[in-house]
């Protein structure tokens, strides 16, 4: 099955600087892995505010159980 999925990411206020960056680089990390697998298959990032990003990602998987797995496996899902 494939899964049209929309992503928001807001930085909470407060954090830190120098954790922002290494966690967009694990998650960056961690969507080539999903795209070696064949799971992702398309992402694209749109443009917004700063401070904010959003990205809207093509995913296959089995199923919807299956999908929130890999979703809730990258860094950034929480």
């Amino acid at each position: 099955m494939e899964f049209l999925v929309e992503f928001e990411s807001h930085i909470p206020p407060g954090t830190p600087a120098d954790e922002i960056q290494p966690r967009y680089s694990a998650e960056a990390a961690g969507s080539a892995e999903l795209a070696r697998e064949g799971h992702l298959f398309r992402l694209w990032r749109r443009p917004v505010a700063h401070g904010q990003r959003t990205a809207l990602g093509l995913y296959r998987a089995a199923n919807p159980a299956q999908l929130n797995d890999i979703l809730g496996g990258l860094p950034v899902h929480d």
